[in-house]
C-alpha cells in the first residue's frame, strides 16, 4: 500500500504569507488539512465547535490557532472570519469542511425533520454562511479561494438522505459562487472524497478492509491525507485557472464498477 505522506516532498513556499481559515478542522480531514498547508507556509486558523479538541490539534501544528466555531451561527462565523483577518492581516483561503451527518435510516418514513434540517443546516447552510463572511476579505487579496469538502454521496446512492442531500447542494453552490466570484478574482472549487479513515469508522477496520477489496479499484481507503493534498492543489495559484470545479478524490469508486466486473469476471 502506498504511504499517502510519501506524496508530499515537504516543500515550504506555496503557501508563504497567507491567511486560511478551515471549519470542522479539529480531526480527520480539517486537521489534516491544516498540517498539510502550515507545512508549505500558511497560517491556518483551526475552528470546530469542539473547542478543547480545536486548541488541542492547533497546538501541535506550528504556525496554526484555533477559535471555537459554530457554523449554524451567522455571527459567530463574522467573528471567526474578522478573527482570522485580524491575526493574519488578511483572509486568502477558506476551506469549508465542517458537516452533519445523521445516522442512516432504512426507511425514508423514519428520517426525523429534525435530522433533515440539521444535516442541511451544517453541510450546506454553514459553507453559504461562511463563503458570504469570508467573501470581501478573499477578494481583497487577490488570490482567494475557496474550498469545500463535499462527498460521493453527492453523486450516486450511499445513503443518508439528508446528507447526501447537502452535499449535492454543496456541488451546486459551489458553481453559482463561482460565477459570483469569478469577477473578483476569488475561484470556488469542490472536493467529493470517498471513505476517508476517520474516526467516523474508529473499531470497524474489518469494514474498510471489504471495503477496500471489493469497491476501490485503488485497493485502498482513502486517508485524511489524501484530502488534504488535493486541497493543497486547488488553494494554491498551482490551480490559478479552475474554478467551478468538482474534484473526485475516491480511489476510482465513481469510475469503475468493481462488483460488475468481479461479477463479469466470475462468469468467464
Amino acid at each position: 500500500m502506498t504511504d499517502p505522506n510519501t506524496c508530499f516532498d515537504g516543500r515550504r513556499g506555496r503557501f508563504d504569507g497567507y491567511g486560511v481559515l478551515i471549519t470542522g478542522a479539529a480531526r480527520g480531514i480539517g486537521a489534516a488539512t491544516a498540517r498539510r498547508l502550515t507545512a508549505e507556509g500558511a497560517r491556518v486558523l483551526v475552528t470546530d465547535l469542539d473547542e478543547d479538541a480545536a486548541r488541542a490539534t492547533a497546538k501541535e501544528i506550528p504556525g496554526a490557532e484555533a477559535l471555537r466555531c459554530d457554523v449554524a451561527d451567522r455571527a459567530g462565523i463574522e467573528a471567526a472570519v474578522a478573527h482570522a483577518v485580524d491575526l493574519f492581516g488578511g483572509l486568502d483561503v477558506l476551506v469549508n469542511n465542517a458537516f452533519s451527518c445523521a445516522p442512516h435510516t432504512a426507511r425514508v418514513e423514519d428520517l426525523g425533520d429534525e435530522s433533515w434540517h440539521r444535516d442541511l443546516d451544517i453541510t450546506l447552510g454553514g459553507a453559504f454562511r461562511c463563503a458570504r463572511a469570508a467573501m470581501e476579505h478573499l477578494a481583497a487579496s487577490g488570490r482567494g479561494a475557496i474550498v469545500n469538502i463535499g462527498s460521493v454521496n453527492a453523486e450516486q446512492d450511499f445513503g443518508n438522505h439528508a446528507y447526501s442531500a447537502a452535499k449535492a447542494g454543496l456541488a451546486s453552490l459551489t458553481r453559482t459562487l463561482a460565477g459570483d466570484a469569478a469577477r473578483r478574482g476569488v475561484r470556488v472549487n469542490q472536493i467529493n472524497p470517498g471513505t476517508i479513515r476517520t474516526r467516523a469508522w474508529a473499531g470497524r477496520e474489518k469494514s474498510l478492509e471489504a471495503l477496500a477489496a471489493s469497491a476501490y479499484p485503488l485497493g485502498r481507503v482513502g486517508e485524511p491525507e489524501d484530502i488534504a493534498a488535493a486541497v493543497a492543489y486547488l488553494a494554491s495559484r498551482d490551480a490559478a485557472w479552475v474554478t467551478g470545479t468538482t474534484l473526485r478524490v475516491d480511489g476510482g469508486l465513481l469510475a469503475v464498477n468493481t462488483s460488475f466486473a468481479a461479477a463479469v469476471d466470475g462468469e468467464r
